[in-house]
């Protein structure tokens, strides 16, 4: 699932913080209206924009080592042990104590180790949100697929185990399967066993990690729809297209956003995303859910409550005329929505390179891309000198580019462009000895 803390982790370089440091950042002129925004790194910065934008104070929750990289775009600081990917504890301790401290008038968690801290507050203090039975079953797979069999929406036959190796007889009966583990992001961690076989070297391998879940593996084309809620009602939503590198790893590759789809299957979807914000008892502000169709309909892989990753923020954007960060915002501080758009004004995509692993010997064409005129952005995230890894994860892709054109002709012929002239040329390890 994409996810924008794991792209700040490739994209992030703020030098370390004073651990008490709590912000000098040029102070908002338009209102005392204030924002706690839990997370922002590089990824969430358009969020603080956005707050500008509506006259808000932004008061920002930052992990303790990248906190002093904000402190000009923010009002005040409040760092945090937590680090992106990393324990919803520590960051649900700092955000309760900002809280505390002063009440903002409204709380958004940016990315995944964020979410549960937000929502807690915002169940605590009655502010808008997600609903924290919605954050928590967003961060836990098992809990989804739980809550989606009572409610039977269409998804995967799971089995949860504490012991891969004792689940060989179930999984042996349905192969190809997809081990996974519960909270997870970004591909990390999803494996698609392809036989009995694989799957007895998987459960030795990954041994040591418990829980995990086991699903049988579904067919069809991947899809994410994105919705902005009120009060558990639809305000609006896009359906994004996505492409990606298959088994075992299903690294997401391309995105495309404002897609449609023919009858029935577009009223099976819109029936999906109901049906899912009702199971998870969605309140307020934005859902990312992933399926996949299949031949008898939509099935759901996981949903979040949070900001989708891989720039599909920023596609929705562009395809709509409207900007997403700040619609997000509205909702999270109740703040008055315009009237929704009456559909897409461009065609838009993001696209990512995998590389072949080894040590990394040129990087090209960036230039070229850029002057593109669909090119909207572009970067490679290695360097000559830097080691590629095999991809099992979004964390190892190398380069992106986010683009939008005013024809699908124009947007396909852009991409292509992009896809042959970013060029990562990379020699195996064993190569140099």
């Amino acid at each position: 699932m994409a996810d924008p803390g794991r792209d700040e982790e490739l994209l992030h370089s703020c030098g370390p913080a004073d651990p008490a440091h709590r912000g000098t950042g040029v102070m908002s002129e338009h209102s005392d209206r204030e924002l706690l925004l839990v997370g922002v790194g590089i990824m969430g910065r358009p969020y603080v924009a956005a707050a500008r934008r509506l006259g808000l104070r932004v008061r920002a929750i930052e992990a303790h080592d990248w906190a002093g990289g904000i402190e000009d775009l923010v009002d005040a600081v409040e760092p945090s042990m937590g680090r992106y990917g990393s324990l919803d504890e520590l960051w649900a301790e700092t955000v309760h104590a900002a809280v505390l401290k002063r009440r903002p008038d409204g709380i958004l968690g940016f990315t995944e180790s964020h979410v549960l801290g937000a929502a807690m507050a915002q169940d605590r203090f009655g502010l808008p949100g997600p609903s924290l039975q919605a954050a928590v079953i967003s961060r836990n797979k098992a809990l989804q697929r739980g809550r989606f069999r009572a409610h039977g929406i269409a998804q995967p036959e799971y089995l949860l185990t504490d012991d891969l190796s004792a689940s060989a007889e179930w999984a042996g009966a349905r192969v190809p399967v997809v081990v996974k583990p519960l909270s997870s992001a970004g591909s990390d961690g999803v494996e698609l066993v392809a036989d009995a076989a694989a799957f007895d070297r998987a459960a030795l391998r990954r041994a040591a990690e418990r829980p995990l879940l086991v699903e049988s593996a579904l067919e069809g084309p991947e899809y994410s729809w994105e919705a902005l809620v009120r009060d558990g009602e639809i305000w609006f939503s896009n359906l994004t297209a996505k492409t990606t590198t298959g088994r075992p790893h299903f690294v997401e590759l391309e995105h495309r956003a404002a897609v449609s789809l023919a009858a029935p299957d577009a009223e099976r979807v819109a029936e999906l995303g109901r049906s899912v914000l009702s199971a998870i008892g969605m309140r307020t502000g934005i859902v990312h859910l992933e399926f996949r169709l299949t031949s008898s309909g939509p099935a759901v892989m996981e949903v979040a409550v949070r900001t989708p990753g891989d720039y599909i923020m920023e596609l929705c954007s562009l395809a709509y005329g409207i900007d997403w960060h700040e619609m997000v915002l509205r909702l999270a501080t109740g703040t008055e929505l315009p009237a929704p758009p009456e559909g897409p004004v461009r065609y838009t995509a993001s696209l990512f390179v995998v590389s072949d692993p080894g040590r990394v010997i040129a990087v090209d064409g960036l230039d070229a891309v850029r002057s593109n005129p669909a090119v909207v952005d572009a970067a490679f995230k290695v360097a000559v000198g830097d080691t590629v890894g095999r991809t099992s994860s979004s964390l190892q892709r190398t380069a992106y580019a986010v683009l939008a054109a005013d024809s699908p002709e124009e947007l396909e012929e852009a991409v292509e462009f992009t896809k042959r002239t970013l060029s990562i040329k990379t020699v195996p390890a064993a190569a140099e000895e």
